[in-house]
């Protein structure tokens, strides 16, 4: 694939000043995204592998109003980590069709657009409340489908592919729906498989579902192209699913009723690391002990440059430096205003209380809801959460349980919360916000969010 390099003009400014003009939040999220173009003739008008948008010379024969459509489609499915999502999902089920997952992330972006003005989808796009009722016989408008739907239900739902009864005795077609799927799976970017799986995708026929999903689909061209070579580190990509789902978050805000999400949907970005290990590495940062200037001892600059100066001047003292003898502190906020289960309350204390040991932190440990109702402070290694009682029962403001543990100056401090409250206080350390799943797209309103599974 010939690329060429389009820093400041390429062929889909145009569409992205139409989109920053109408939408000035949500539509400003292609300004974080590359963009570049191919001079491969035979390249579809617009794809993606995640990270860029690659437009093809198709690209310049649309209306501005069509290139402004899919312009917007790639930045969301850049957005929502659709790529990406192809591959987690990979790992995890061994076998996944690219061309039905393909329709399944098109469908999801087509119906989040399709309230616009400002842009025209394609007339042979699919949307998430045709694949519904033709797949799933499920009747639902596009509101209520996007709110319950990400891309990795749908698919799940629709991919009935099963392994061909003849697959071990030739390459014979079963039915107009089996040689459309061999079709599709001959097709190098239509088929995500991993290496050394013994049941190859041209070894599978679609069932129903998958069949009509498909031919919903058949007028559709694929422009999800994720690249096993580029995956990032598993935390790496937890960092970007958050940034890209808070930038969404943001720019629905921001933008209101001309938004270029129709809701917050359900298939905005999560992280796949576990939040344990996610929780553990910021925990680390924080609580490493950090170097202490020590008046005993000058730099060694200054002894060097000392002997520099001569016999007869003599250099402002330098301080030097040595580790800092104060053992880190964490600060834990609870909040028991009833939103926490009682399962994940145990969890989280239990990850907890092993953090603390391994880095030698002490713990300030703030129980509280609409105020504070129990402080417990902690020797490194001397604690027991598990013994507490955490209840509660009024409201929710975060403001007193900050205020409380900002008197112990920590390092850094963990709130458990659902994150519906307020919070006047923003203290000078870090502060990560813990929340149940329920609770994943809520912004928070300062600091890191953290999302607890049910795991």
């Amino acid at each position: 694939m010939l690329e060429t390099p389009a820093h400041g003009d390429h062929r889909g400014t145009r569409a992205i000043q139409r989109m920053v003009e109408f939408a000035p939040s949500t539509g400003g999220l292609a300004l974080w995204v590359r963009h570049r173009d191919i001079a491969d003739r035979d390249a579809p008008a617009v794809m993606t592998d995640g990270e860029a948008v690659y437009y093809g010379p198709a690209f310049d024969g649309l209306g501005l109003l069509e290139q402004t459509g899919l312009v917007a489609h790639e930045v969301l499915h850049i957005a929502l980590r659709h790529p990406q999502r192809a591959l987690d999902l990979r790992r995890l089920l061994g076998d996944v069709d690219l061309r039905l997952f393909n329709i399944c992330a098109d469908a999801i972006v087509n119906s989040t657009l399709a309230h616009l003005g400002w842009l025209r989808l394609p007339p042979s796009c699919v949307f998430l409340e045709q694949v519904l009722a033709q797949a799933l016989e499920l009747q639902q408008d596009a509101e209520t489908a996007l709110l319950q739907w990400d891309v990795e239900r749908l698919y799940r739902s629709i991919d009935d592919r099963r392994i061909k009864d003849d697959a071990r005795q030739g390459d014979g077609r079963s039915g107009a729906s089996g040689a459309r799927s061999s079709e599709s799976a001959s097709e190098g970017r239509d088929s995500l498989q991993p290496q050394g799986d013994p049941i190859p995708s041209r070894a599978r026929e679609d069932g129903p579902r998958a069949a009509r999903v498909r031919e919903l689909g058949a007028d559709s061209r694929s422009d999800l192209a994720p690249s096993p070579e580029a995956e990032s580190s598993p935390e790496a990509e937890t960092e970007q699913a958050r940034e890209w789902s808070e930038r969404l978050l943001r720019g629905h805000a921001g933008d209101g009723e001309f938004s270029m999400l129709r809701a917050l949907i359900a298939d905005l970005p999560r992280t796949r690391t576990p939040w344990r290990q996610v929780l553990r590495t910021r925990l680390a940062r924080g609580l490493s002990r950090k170097q202490a200037v020590s008046w005993s001892r000058p730099t060694r600059s200054y002894i060097a440059n000392q002997g520099r100066a001569g016999p007869n001047r003599r250099l402002p003292w330098e301080p030097g430096y040595g580790a800092n003898a104060t053992a880190p502190k964490i600060a834990v906020m609870v909040d028991v205003s009833g939103s926490i289960d009682d399962a994940l309350m145990q969890r989280f204390a239990d990850e907890i209380a092993a953090i603390s040991r391994r880095q030698e932190a002490g713990l300030i440990l703030v129980i509280g809801d609409d105020r504070v109702r129990r402080v417990e402070v902690f020797k490194p290694g001397r604690f027991d959460l598990g013994n507490l009682d955490f209840t509660g029962g009024g409201g929710t403001d975060f403001t007193p349980l900050l205020e409380r543990a900002d008197q112990y100056r920590p390092d850094i401090g963990v709130v458990l919360t659902d994150l519906e409250g307020p919070a006047w206080f923003r203290p000078n350390w870090p502060v990560i916000w813990a929340v149940p799943e329920s609770h994943a797209s809520t912004v928070p309103p300062f600091g890191q969010l953290l999302t607890l599974a049910y795991d």
